[in-house]
C-alpha cells in the first residue's frame, strides 16, 4: 500500500508540473502574439495601417506615451483576451486566401475591417480606449475649447454615476487609421453604429 500511495503522490507532482509547463507555455505563446512586432510581421498590416499610425497623436504626442497595435485591439484582460484570439483565427483564414494581400486589395475591403473594428469597440464600450483615457480623469480646462466642449455632458453623466451617452468609438473614428470611401453612409445605415449619431448632432459634430 505504501508503494501504492508514494506512486499516486508522484503521479500527482508529475501532473502538476505538466500543467505548469501547460499553462506557461499557452500563457507565453498568447502573450507572443499580443506584440507589435507580431502584428506587423505581415506585410498587410505593416505597409499599410502601421504606416498610418505613425501620423498620428498615437504614435508621437507631448507626453511620450505611445499606444501600441494590441493596446487598441487587444483587450488587457485574460477571458476577453482569449475570446478576442479565438476570434482573430478568422483573421489567419484570410492571411491564406490572401484577402488583402495587394494594396488594392486592401483599400477594397478596408471598409469592412473598419465597421467590424468600430462594431466591436461600439459593443465593448470602447474598452481598450478606457484602459488609457477615462472622463473621470478628464482635466477639461487643459483641453482645447472644442474638445472640452464634447467631452463636458459625459463628464458630467459619469460623475452623476451615469454610463456616458457617447462611447469614444462614436466621434473618434479615423483617430489612427485613414478613414475609408464611404464610411458616413456606412455608419448612418448601421443599427449599432448609428445609435450615437443624434446625441452627436446635438453636440454640433
Amino acid at each position: 500500500m505504501s508503494k501504492l500511495k508514494k506512486w499516486c503522490s508522484s503521479m500527482v507532482f508529475v501532473g502538476i508540473g505538466v500543467g505548469v509547463l501547460l499553462w506557461g507555455g499557452f500563457n507565453w505563446s498568447l502573450e507572443l502574439t499580443n506584440t507589435e512586432e507580431f502584428c506587423i510581421s505581415c506585410h498587410e498590416m505593416e505597409s499599410t495601417v502601421y504606416q498610418e499610425l505613425q501620423e498620428t497623436i498615437h504614435w508621437s504626442n507631448r507626453t511620450g506615451v505611445r499606444a501600441t497595435c494590441p493596446d487598441c485591439h487587444v483587450p488587457k484582460d485574460w477571458i476577453h483576451k482569449v475570446y478576442r484570439k479565438i476570434r482573430a483565427s478568422n483573421e489567419l483564414y484570410h492571411k491564406f486566401l490572401g484577402t488583402i494581400d495587394t494594396p488594392e486589395k486592401f483599400e477594397d475591403y478596408r471598409l469592412t475591417m473598419a465597421m467590424n473594428e468600430w462594431k466591436r469597440m461600439k459593443s465593448t464600450n470602447s474598452r481598450e480606449c478606457r484602459n488609457c483615457h477615462d472622463f473621470s480623469s478628464m482635466d477639461l480646462e487643459k483641453q482645447d475649447e472644442r474638445s472640452a466642449d464634447r467631452h463636458d455632458p459625459h463628464v458630467w453623466e459619469v460623475e452623476d454615476g451615469k454610463e456616458p451617452s457617447l462611447t469614444c468609438i462614436d466621434c473618434h473614428k479615423g483617430i489612427a487609421h485613414s478613414l475609408p470611401e464611404g464610411w458616413e453612409e456606412a455608419v448612418d445605415n448601421d443599427p449599432l453604429l448609428s445609435s450615437g449619431l443624434d446625441a452627436i448632432k446635438e453636440t454640433g459634430e
